[in-house]
């Protein structure tokens, strides 16, 4: 009995021992930053600014800008948890090409942006690049709010709360935390997980015209995912299967055009 005892002590003290291991980790199991910081030019980028915001928390966040062709509308987008914009200059081309404004935030922590990605932070920085844009004159029914994979759950809770043209969401999550349960079923993640993102509780919130993409053999943010997240959004609402790709699709020309062509849509030149 005593070496039962002894038994259960010891698995229980492995238990809480790997979940507080979890917890203090979790920022760097969740956000893979890097920290490079070209200029635009040097990426074959033209007409391109390149722009340093101020948080109100305290933060500098760096913005590549480019401006519309006439009456176009202005993306602003918004990356996922791995690598930075710099890593995206031919999607930054490509939206260049089609005459959209282009504006591309780089999250605090990553890229030439000062702090340390949260979601607090993330949604400051979304918040922040709007506002200039705003401030810049670009009507708020002109700008439309790309979110990829990680950057959609602050696009969804930003169009929540505030005026857009449209939002656009490739391979996204119905939050943050469902991904992160399903991966670690021994773990009370409701309870641990600091950056939760539950875009399944704003997305009903959100009054522009939604897309959403994603691939039916994405092995990051399941399928089913995107797809619960899209029976919650309101009308016009659009989902497009981006077929049996996997999460890699996020880079995909292909994925773009189909992008552009929802935008054109809703703006014809």
């Amino acid at each position: 009995m005593g070496l039962i005892k002894l038994t259960f002590v010891f698995c229980g003290m492995l238990y809480l021992s790997a979940a507080g291991g979890m917890f203090l980790l979790q920022r760097s199991l969740q956000y893979f930053p890097t920290h490079r910081d070209p200029a635009p030019e040097a990426l074959g980028l033209t007409d391109v600014t390149r722009q340093s915001l101020a948080t109100p928390d305290g933060e500098t966040l760096v913005l590549w800008v480019a401006p519309p062709t006439g009456d176009r509308p202005v993306i602003l987008f918004l990356h996922g948890n791995g690598g930075e914009i710099a890593d995206r200059a031919d999607r930054f081309a490509f939206y260049q090409s089609r005459g959209y404004g282009v504006a591309f935030l780089s999250w605090r922590g990553y890229g030439g942006s000062t702090g340390k990605p949260s979601e607090t932070g993330l949604l400051i920085d979304t918040k922040t690049a709007y506002d200039h844009l705003r401030a810049q004159g670009i009507a708020a029914d002109h700008i439309i709010l790309v979110g990829e994979s990680l950057g959609t759950g602050p696009a969804v809770q930003t169009a929540a709360q505030n005026p857009v043209g449209a939002l656009i969401l490739e391979a996204p999550y119905s939050a943050a935390v469902d991904i992160a349960q399903a991966q670690y079923p021994w773990l009370p993640v409701g309870l641990l997980m600091l950056d939760q993102y539950r875009s399944r509780d704003h997305i009903a919130k959100v009054r522009a015209p939604i897309l959403i993409l994603h691939g039916q053999g994405d092995q990051v943010i399941p399928y089913t995912s995107g797809k619960y997240l899209y029976t919650l959004a309101n009308q016009p609402k659009t989902f497009l299967s981006l077929g049996p790709a996997g999460h890699e699709a996020l880079s995909d020309p292909a994925t773009w055009t189909t992008e552009a062509e929802f935008i054109d849509r809703l703006f014809p030149n």
